[in-house]
């Protein structure tokens, strides 16, 4: 970690009472493993509650300022809360500079993990503000960072969902619900990937790849759907 946590606490607009939520929020379990010692915990557990703040503050909002139908709303919150959005969040911030990382891990230079890194930090910071001052001040964060987005997702119709549109569209021409298929999966149980395979019957129409299997299939869905051209 090359900054200082204050310059963090800054960039959130907030000073954290406890000191050790802020820097167990940005400690990734690699750290751990090579600092014994430290009496910093890793940051799944806050990733963890901060998943369910996040998506509460998301939804109510939702649900409060648009009359829209659920399956329109969950799309909308898909969007904002998902992975690819988080770590853009996160790059943001910069957070990366603060992270406690292994040296292995910091020296890593797949994007795609240092992304899901990200994402999860992110989420690991809002459960540590949530539990250091409360849901306002998660709520003011949120609407700051992740709802700001919001106007951009509607105008651009970046909701739409690509595992959705691609079994709609699949369904439609050809009369067949599309499935997927794990073709591999790499890495240790924390930090594992998956290569998921998309098919229409027996064709195999691509692969898509993630740190779940619901990211690689949406991977693979939308490569499909550019190479259906649809």
């Amino acid at each position: 970690m090359s900054k200082e946590i204050s310059q963090l606490e800054e960039a959130l607009g907030f000073e954290f009472k406890d000191q050790k939520l802020i820097k167990s929020a940005v400690t990734h379990r690699s750290y751990l493993n090579e600092h014994k010692g430290s009496n910093l915990e890793h940051n799944e557990r806050l990733e963890f509650l901060g998943d369910a703040v996040l998506e509460l503050i998301v939804t109510e909002y939702l649900y409060l300022n648009y009359p829209n139908p659920e399956g329109e709303l969950t799309n909308w919150r898909s969007s904002l809360v998902n992975a690819n959005m988080l770590a853009d969040l996160g790059e943001e911030l910069g957070l990366y500079d603060y992270l406690h990382l292994s040296k292995g891990e910091a020296k890593d230079s797949n994007i795609k993990a240092r992304r899901y890194i990200l994402a999860n930090a992110f989420e690991a910071v809002i459960g540590a503000l949530y539990l250091d001052q409360g849901l306002k001040a998660c709520d003011k964060f949120i609407r700051r960072s992740v709802l700001a987005r919001l106007e951009n997702i509607l105008k651009d119709t970046a909701y739409l969902d690509p595992k959705s549109f691609f079994q709609e569209k699949s369904q439609e021409l050809y009369g067949i619900t599309p499935h997927y298929k794990v073709m591999s999966e790499s890495g240790p149980d924390h930090h594992k990937k998956f290569v998921v395979g998309l098919y229409v019957d027996k064709e195999l129409i691509c692969e898509g790849e993630g740190y779940s299997k619901q990211e690689a299939q949406i991977d693979a869905a939308a490569k499909g759907l550019k190479k259906k051209k649809w």
